[in-house]
């Protein structure tokens, strides 16, 4: 009889834990959860760390690309590595006659892949401790491993880190950036 009640508690223990940890999968991102049945599109407008960049989104024009079928993968720069670009940058890019110039700057941001962050530090590893990254923006970014994290340098000599990692998506994945990557122009 004890048995038998030990491997029910043990069983419901089980059950718990998975069910806690499929429903934790996902960590939140400005303060807002993120669901794996959502879009690029639909979960970063709930973010407050990334008004910025749904407003760029926007203004690119690429709303549209950003929920479709991907896969993606969205280096998601906060509204603080935006802040951190030269006074003025933002609100000249965002103006319409800089859209193109915008475009660029954003698209350098996405990779037309489902790269988790296992994946991406295991290419890191492939390729002797550095891999080429290849955006949809023609950009390539320079992906390296330091201490567990990875960090992305872009076409600049920028280095921008991943925050947080892993943040599926119905259309791809999200990483969580603390810079703007900039392309060379």
């Amino acid at each position: 009889m004890l048995t038998s009640a030990l491997r029910t508690i043990a069983l419901a223990t089980l059950v718990s834990a998975t069910a806690v940890s499929a429903y934790a999968a996902n960590p939140k991102v400005g303060g807002a959860a993120m669901f794996e049945d959502k879009n690029i599109v639909e979960n970063a407008v709930n973010s407050k760390d990334h008004t910025t960049l749904v407003a760029a989104v926007k203004a690119a024009g690429l709303v549209e690309t950003l929920q479709g079928k991907g896969p993606f993968t969205v280096f998601a720069p906060t509204n603080e590595a935006f802040e951190a670009l030269p006074k003025g940058t933002v609100e000249t890019l965002l103006k319409p006659e800089n859209k193109a110039q915008l475009t660029k700057v954003l698209t350098c941001h996405v990779v037309a892949a489902d790269a988790m962050s296992t994946a991406i530090a295991k290419m890191i590893k492939d390729d002797g401790g550095e891999h080429d990254v290849k955006t949809v923006g023609g950009c390539v970014l320079k992906a390296k491993e330091m201490g567990g994290k990875i960090t992305l340098t872009d076409e600049t000599g920028g280095v921008a880190h991943v925050t947080v990692a892993d943040v599926k998506q119905s259309n791809g994945v999200i990483h969580v950036i603390d810079k703007v990557l900039l392309p060379k122009m």
